[in-house]
């Protein structure tokens, strides 16, 4: 993401005065997620400077420097650089070394949603697969338009079926997703989400409230007018 010609991370890009990395380990720690394994690839040593000056403590580790340990608090966070050309489900693999033997949940740094979390690892352990997606209806960005020939017989402004869903990532996982993921070349979506989909192991539990991705400074934006007008509906913690 850029703005203002500066490339930035978009764990980094800003919604209100606080990257959207703060809002997100904010949201899960208001559900008691204290544990957070971070996979690093561009601009790896933004993110690394971002954790050192929001005032973190720099725990000891034994690894190559790849690795970096942060605590604030109850917070505690590992930093885990996968390289520049690793695919995410490369990256997602990477991280096995840094995570429990139990469930874990995943996210991506792009979107902001106010999901249930405990409702929604409740489904998850209620249907005993490897996988679980959170199931979004998608953005109405553009206008739907009927044609008759070159005339438009009927507009819809920006109208979404209820029965389109996308994945609005929010996963809840098990170990044994690693063994769908080969190595540094594996995507995440295109082959692992798919494997698991054909082998039926991936569930979709459908969130019909919040959600909002940041894909665009034009996506970031709003999220930072909802923000400063006190009226952003993943802010639930005090």
């Amino acid at each position: 993401m850029s703005e203002n010609g500066q490339a930035k991370s978009k764990a980094l890009a800003e919604i209100g005065e606080q990257p959207v990395l703060w809002h997100l380990i904010k949201y899960y720690q208001h559900y008691g997620f204290t544990e957070f394994v971070i996979a690093l690839g561009y601009m790896a040593g933004a993110i690394q400077s971002y954790f050192e000056n929001a005032g973190y403590t720099r725990l000891p580790t034994n690894g190559t420097g790849q690795t970096q340990r942060w605590r604030s608090g109850a917070l505690d966070v590992t930093l885990v650089d996968t390289g520049l050309e690793t695919e995410n489900g490369g990256r997602i693999k990477r991280l096995a070394p840094y995570l429990s033997d139990g469930t874990f949940m995943l996210t991506w740094c792009d979107g902001l949603s106010d999901v249930d979390l405990p409702r929604l690892i409740e489904f998850h352990r209620s249907h005993g697969r490897l996988a679980t997606l959170t199931a979004v209806h998608p953005p109405g960005r553009f206008g739907r338009l009927s044609m008759v020939g070159d005339r438009v017989s009927e507009f819809s402004e920006k109208t979404v079926s209820d029965d389109e869903w996308i994945n609005g990532a929010f996963f809840v996982l098990e170990p044994g997703v690693f063994n769908y993921i080969e190595g540094d070349h594996t995507q995440f979506e295109r082959d692992t989400l798919a494997h698991l989909a054909q082998e039926g192991q991936l569930m979709a539990y459908r969130h019909r409230s919040f959600w909002q991705c940041m894909d665009t400074v034009k996506e970031q934006r709003a999220l930072d007018a909802m923000w400063r007008e006190r009226a952003a509906p993943w802010k639930v913690w005090e």
